[in-house]
């Protein structure tokens, strides 16, 4: 996973309530197990829209999406968070997400902040002409406009975004400690362990 410690340019003004993931990744894409390639599926049946955001070129590569509330809804496949980060997204922006899908993007380096109507409001009209600025550390997003939002993320997910780690590459930093674990325990309770390689 990469670290992300800030997220700059231009945002996808979707804006839209209750994107559910098939809407994000159609099923017809989940037949693989790549991350890789998902991104040309991604927003689909929004993209058959003539004048959508994604192919508007003024969008193009934008790392950032504003949705509306309860985004990420519907079924819990990963494969919603592996598209968006294909397509290039790294932040998503919206005042209420789907707790799958938020898990999901957390454990596939995408950051999802919650913020206020009004401040999806605001963003969203900044969207049309100007870039946004994430900053993890802080944990604002503003604009050139001196709009400042601050948001709340749990300090675990903060520290692993912000230091490029999931869950097995926490646990892999203390392989060393579970190694002497496993090697007391053996010591001390053999019956627990006969048949451990």
């Amino acid at each position: 996973m990469q670290a992300i410690s800030s997220v700059n340019g231009r945002a996808y003004p979707l804006g839209l309530k209750n994107v559910d993931t098939d809407i994000i990744i159609p099923a017809v894409w989940l037949k693989t197990i790549s991350r890789s390639g998902l991104g040309k599926g991604a927003f689909e049946s929004l993209r058959a829209v003539p004048g959508n955001v994604f192919d508007d070129p003024s969008f193009a590569g934008a790392p950032i999406l504003i949705a509306g509330a309860n985004f990420g809804c519907g079924s819990s496949r990963e494969h919603a968070a592996w598209a968006m980060a294909d397509l290039g997204i790294s932040a998503v922006i919206a005042p209420s997400f789907s707790d799958i899908f938020s898990g999901n993007a957390f454990k596939n380096g995408l950051l999802a902040i919650v913020l206020p109507q009004e401040a999806i409001d605001r963003l969203m009209e900044v969207a049309q002409t100007d870039a946004i600025h994430i900053d993890l550390e802080t944990q604002t997003v503003t604009t050139s406009f001196q709009d400042r939002f601050e948001f709340e993320i749990d300090p675990f997910r903060k520290h692993c975004l912000m230091n490029g780690v999931d869950e097995i590459g926490l646990t892999l930093k203390s392989s060393d400690a579970i190694s002497a674990h496993e090697q007391k325990l053996s010591a001390s309770q053999p019956w627990l362990t006969p048949n451990r390689i």
